[in-house]
């Protein structure tokens, strides 16, 4: 069994590093992470065209009709660059009108969402930030077959960038009668906000929804049964945010090992010293250690998806773990001066800040395999 990637994904991978180092390095990056949008629409464009956008959409919607691990080729190097822009959120609401939608869904909104005229993310969590059923709380009010919706959505990735939400919601009386709407930005009664986020490179936001009124025809999947839907949406999220935790642990360790080669003290570089190659080392094995579980897990995204839930908390809770004490390691083998905006490697240590939680914590997951495990 070849356990390795095909040629073609490598030839992606190829396609996508070179893209990313010319077009959006490390300057680049913090340019566009102050600016309002946060993004660049050109460079989202130009990622339609190449069908990244469209990489799990089914070719017949105007995708390429890819899989999970496909994604996580493109995803290792967007998290290697820091790259800024909504393309998890993106993937995520794409798979799962992809997933879970009608055929007269599907092809009103995929199309779309692989052309990039419509930008797209997922709504689940609110205040309590409960990875559960009972942290949806965003109650429904029946008009026949309609909805209408009124409260509030917390941690949104990309909130005030998308033009397209698909949102949990409750629509009955039962622990787990929650159904998936999806509302566009233009919807009346919907309002976006921006939030303060250390990383500035990933945007999260705010919906406040007052009256908003939601068709039957934009309810995705069956009515009160949308919570197995909902916890497989968040474990691709686990899928998608690891992958880019090992690109841009791995860009750390990089810029870490290079500096230690560089930098000298008692008239040799501190790469010499155990004290500064050890940790590195110990980076380099927990990084090789969640991206092995994590390889695994974005395959049964497609081929086993009964071993998701189990494969994807190991990789995340490993990740989370591991990934912000390289930042901290990373900073400190820098010395005093990577605490300074001037060098890039505290980019990578807000970006392990912000993955940390993401689709869970390592406490969610490790607790999350435990139960799994009947423990």
């Amino acid at each position: 069994m070849n356990f390795g990637f095909t040629e073609e994904q490598e030839m992606l991978r190829d396609q996508v590093r070179k893209f990313l180092d010319k077009q959006c390095p490390i300057p680049e990056v913090r340019k566009l992470s102050n600016t309002k949008p946060g993004y660049s629409a050109e460079l989202w464009a130009e990622m339609a065209s190449l069908g990244w956008l469209g990489l799990t959409i089914p070719e017949e919607f105007g995708g390429s009709g890819l899989g999970w691990v496909d994604m996580v080729v493109l995803l290792e190097e967007t998290g290697r660059t820091l790259y800024p822009s909504p393309f998890i959120s993106n993937a995520l609401a794409a798979s799962i009108i992809a997933e879970q939608g009608s055929s007269e869904q599907k092809q009103r909104w995929l199309p779309k969402l692989a052309d990039g005229s419509l930008i797209g993310t997922v709504a689940i969590l609110e205040a309590e930030d409960h990875l559960d059923p009972s942290g949806i709380q965003l109650q429904a009010s029946n008009e026949g077959d309609d909805v209408i919706l009124s409260g509030e959505k917390h941690f949104v990735s990309d909130a005030a960038q998308a033009s397209l939400f698909v949102v949990a919601c409750r629509t009955g009386s039962g622990a787990e009668d929650i159904s998936l709407v999806v509302i566009e930005s233009d919807t009346e009664g919907l309002k976006l906000a921006d939030c303060v986020n250390m990383d500035q490179t990933k945007r999260e936001g705010m919906l406040t929804l007052s009256d908003v009124y939601v068709k039957a025809d934009s309810i995705v999947g069956e009515r009160n049964k949308a919570w197995p839907a909902i916890t497989r949406l968040t474990d691709c999220g686990a899928v998608a945010v690891t992958a880019e935790m090992i690109g841009a642990a791995e860009a750390a360790l990089a810029i870490t090992t290079q500096y230690a080669k560089d930098r000298t003290q008692f008239g040799s570089p501190i790469g010499r010293y155990q004290g500064v190659k050890h940790p590195l080392a110990d980076m380099y094995v927990d990084i090789e250690s969640f991206k092995s579980l994590l390889y695994y897990a974005s395959w049964t995204v497609d081929e086993s998806p009964d071993e998701l839930p189990r494969s994807v908390s190991l990789a995340k809770a490993y990740a989370s773990e591991s990934f912000p004490r390289i930042g901290v390691d990373c900073i400190q083998l820098h010395g005093a001066i990577g605490y300074t905006a001037e060098y890039d490697i505290q980019l990578f240590l807000k970006r392990s800040k912000w993955a940390r939680p993401k689709f869970g914590d390592a406490d969610f997951h490790y607790d999350r395999v435990a139960t799994l495990g009947g423990v």
